[in-house]
């Protein structure tokens, strides 16, 4: 089974690391335990919360910069909106039910974590989501939370990518929020978070007022028309494919969609062109070759994204 992120855990590690050291050592394995822990912190597990170093935000956005991710003068100062559908036509399911190259869009980005941390440059999809500070995007809690070593600290979205460059700029968590039943125990029926983020070098800068956003809705009643949207891993440009979102039991949303490959966990699932109803995650992490599985969007998420958006800001 396909997912959609290369999911590690600790447990795995230390196993791997205790079979090396049995066999030959142990060095190269301990290494990538190592690699692994020097991007991960725990923060506040109970809470699900993690407020993010200033220095070390702004070196992940370097980092990125320097694999030759320029960023593009399109961003500066454009009041952007998400379209009603890529090309401006109605709803429609794609035919075949499979992803494909879709146009690039300012609210919807490739989430990257640069370094040694046993992830591709950028390993997940994200969105920007309305909220009163202007500064959240939506994502999978998988795409930013480690199980048994902690929350990713080498994070930065690039909203708008495509063919390495950032034509909106690189952006980096002030604060990443996961809801403690995924900190905790990484709830399937919870793998969602929120990231509020600023642009280093552009202080006052407000990412929704430069990229446009999603709405976000909870308690969608299902079925409905829905789109994923999200960065093949491999690619330089984001996937899409259009079907009806259904109910996967009382807690998942599924939408039946062939080659929506790693890397796009985290895209939105959207309905009505720009109304968030689901990121790629939840359920076997997010999918398989054919479906695409999101964690309902409840009450449970709607206290998450408000715990998220209301908070106080934390970005100089």
């Amino acid at each position: 089974m396909v997912t959609k992120v290369h999911r590690r855990t600790v447990r795995i590690a230390v196993l791997a690391a205790l079979g090396c050291a049995l066999l030959i050592g142990g060095s190269a394995c301990l290494w990538e335990l190592r690699a692994l822990a020097a991007y991960t912190d725990g923060g506040n597990r109970a809470e699900g919360s993690y407020v993010q170093d200033p220095g070390l935000a702004d070196r992940t956005a370097s980092a990125v910069l320097d694999a030759a991710v320029p960023e593009g003068a399109a961003g500066e100062g454009a009041v952007r909106t998400a379209p009603a559908a890529p090309d401006g036509t109605p709803w429609r399911p794609s035919e075949p039910l499979v992803a494909r190259p879709a146009p690039a869009e300012p609210a919807i980005g490739a989430l990257f974590s640069p370094g040694d941390d046993g992830d591709p440059d950028h390993h997940c999809s994200a969105s920007v989501v309305h909220s009163p500070g202007g500064d959240l995007i939506a994502t999978a809690a998988h795409c930013v939370y480690r199980r048994g070593l902690g929350f990713r600290t080498n994070l930065a979205f690039a909203p708008g990518y495509r063919d390495g460059t950032a034509p909106y700029g690189i952006w980096v968590p002030t604060r990443i929020d996961v809801h403690p039943r995924w900190s905790e125990d990484q709830d399937p029926d919870l793998d969602v978070a929120f990231l509020r983020m600023r642009r280093p070098g552009h202080p006052g800068e407000r990412l929704e007022d430069t990229t446009g956003a999603q709405t976000i809705r909870f308690g969608t009643g299902l079925p409905a028309p829905a789109r994923v949207v999200g960065y093949p891993n491999t690619a330089e440009y984001p996937v899409d494919c259009s079907n009806t979102a259904r109910a996967a039991g009382p807690t998942q949303l599924r939408l039946d969609c062939a080659d929506v490959p790693d890397g796009t966990s985290g895209g939105p699932v959207l309905t009505g062109g720009h109304t968030l109803i689901g990121v790629i995650g939840g359920r076997d992490g997010g999918g398989d070759e054919r479906t695409s599985y999101s964690s309902r969007f409840g009450d449970a998420v709607r206290g998450l994204y408000e715990r998220a958006a209301d908070g106080p800001p934390t970005a100089p």
